[in-house]
């Protein structure tokens, strides 16, 4: 069984222009879930203490799936829409993830 695929972390974009980036955000994620069963979980939220900052977590089956990822369609349109936003900083990381268990 392949280990399972964490991405986590922020991007910073101009404040002007983050609701923007947080729009196609959603409009990507959306259509990630639909469309690739690899995608366990895809959320993008604004920061509610930082007008700049959009906190990122990606849960994916294996790293295949995730390079699978970005070679869709769908990320190819979310890039050219959003080829002139203003990303100003960023901190991501991936994960393996060789086990976990449930929190309760």
């Amino acid at each position: 069984m392949a280990e399972e695929i964490i991405v986590a972390g922020w991007m910073d974009y101009e404040p002007a222009d983050r609701d923007t980036m947080l729009g196609h955000l959603v409009e990507v994620g959306m259509r990630t879930r639909a469309a690739e069963p690899g995608c366990l979980d895809y959320a993008m939220t604004a920061d509610p203490a930082d007008e700049r900052r959009i906190r990122v977590y990606e849960r994916w089956v294996s790293q295949q799936a995730l390079d699978e990822h970005f070679a869709t369609a769908h990320i190819k349109d979310f890039r050219a829409a959003t080829t002139g936003l203003t990303r100003v900083g960023v901190s991501m990381e991936v994960f393996s993830i060789g086990a976990s268990h449930s929190m309760r």
